[in-house]
């Protein structure tokens, strides 16, 4: 049997004996408590990363920012339910006939996980998923990069194939500089794609002179 189908097998088994605490505030005995989830409630909102709209159905901040770390490095899966709801929300306010496609994620970030988060984000809202976008060159941790640093660290890292002619949007999880975003984008319209849009779960929330 497959090590990440078994690694999401135990995280389930595990999760029916052990302790729970709210994913967003570590409230006892309850995943998500109710104010957590009126943090998780979609409020889409949009932005432009080279010129492309972006619809992002929550904000990423305090409590929805921590419900969204834990499904990425805890394995807590059934969190992804609210969470598709969210991407959900983002979906909706964007063209019909499009191909949803997720941004990739990596093989050491896959088999630590067990699973891929925007695909499975997609999966939750009920939404197919096209693989489109392949990774073709490592990239550093993003995490304390600035905007010019983290483009320069994803430059032509991914390559798109399979899209000719085809109207797609991009999918990911969390919209921060856009930097991901905006590789997607390129490799996506380099292999003769029409990008009309993209669609995260939740967004860094902007300051004053643009995005963090």
């Amino acid at each position: 049997m497959d090590s990440a189908v078994i690694r999401r097998a135990l995280a389930d088994a595990l999760a029916f004996v052990l302790p729970v605490e709210c994913a967003g505030c570590e409230a006892e005995d309850v995943a998500l408590c109710g104010e957590c989830l009126v943090a998780l409630e979609p409020e889409p909102q949009c932005r432009e990363i080279d010129g492309v709209a972006v619809w992002s159905g929550v904000r990423f901040e305090g409590r929805a920012a921590r419900v969204v770390r834990t499904l990425k490095e805890e394995g807590r899966t059934a969190l992804a339910r609210p969470l598709g709801a969210a991407l959900g929300a983002a979906l909706a306010a964007l063209p019909d006939g499009a191909a949803f496609v997720p941004v990739p994620t990596s093989t050491a970030s896959m088999r630590r996980r067990g699973y891929r988060v925007p695909e499975l984000l997609l999966r939750r809202a009920g939404v197919p998923v096209h693989r489109a976008l392949r990774i073709v060159r490592a990239t550093g941790d993003q995490r304390a990069l600035g905007i010019d640093d983290r483009r320069a660290n994803v430059e032509r890292s991914l390559i798109a194939t399979g899209v000719e002619g085809r109207r797609v949007v991009v999918v990911d999880d969390v919209v921060t500089t856009g930097a991901t975003l905006g590789e997607a984008v390129r490799a996506l319209r380099a292999a003769g794609a029409d990008v009309v849009g993209a669609a995260t779960a939740a967004a860094t929330p902007r300051r004053r002179g643009g995005l963090r």
